[in-house]
Formats: structure tokens, sequence, C-alpha cells
């Protein structure tokens, strides 16, 4: 009787855990925390005075494309509203970084243009 009412046990392993680099770059914007008005100065001085004008003086040599424009001015106004909204770290450093990404990629997007005339 006993052989019939024996339950089977379920093996137990051991799960390893791969660190995600995107949570852990996430942790890190939530441990700035302590840094937001040096961020959010950063990201603003930045966008306003470095890399916008770069990104509408490319847009403007390359031929003025609308698209570009619009691109280029909505990641600044992201950069812009979240900043200006108070949302904490963890929001506003990955949209800063994204918003530089797309800002490299216009003005990679106008060198091609421009390569192509």
């Amino acid at each position: 009787m006993k052989a019939l009412m024996q339950m089977p046990q379920a093996s137990s392993y051991k799960v390893s855990i791969h660190p995600n680099i995107f949570r852990e770059f996430i942790d890190w914007c939530k441990s700035q925390e302590k840094n937001r008005f040096g961020w959010l100065a950063i990201s603003l001085v930045t966008h306003g005075c470095i890399i916008t004008p770069l990104v509408v003086f490319a847009v403007c040599v390359s031929g003025n494309d609308f698209t570009l424009w619009i691109a280029a001015m909505a990641v600044m106004g992201a950069t812009l509203v979240v900043n200006l909204a108070a949302q904490p770290t963890r929001i506003t450093i990955p949209i800063f970084f994204l918003s530089i990404v797309v800002d490299i990629a216009i003005i990679i997007t106008c060198i091609l243009q421009s390569v192509a005339y």
C-alpha cells in the first residue's frame, strides 16, 4: 500500500540568474535620484546648447527635410517635458539617452542625404 500512496517528489534545481543589462541600468538610474538636479542641468544644457543646435544645423545643410525637423524637436521636447514635470531619474535619464541616440541617428541621416546629392 505504501508504494501506491507514495507521492512523487519534484526534483529540485537551482535557477541561475543572469544579470539583465536593462534592469541594471534602471537600478543605476534609480540610484541617481540624489543627483536629480545635476541630471536635469546636464540634460537641458546638453540638449539646448549643444546637441539641438548641431541637429538643426545638420538638417538645414542637408536640405530641410520636415520629418527630420519633427524628430529633432520631438526628442528635445520629450527631454524638456520629463524634466520639467519632475519625473524620477528612472524615467528622465533613459529618455535623455534615448534622445541622444535619436539625435545621432538624425545627424547620420543628414550626412547620408548630403552625400547622396
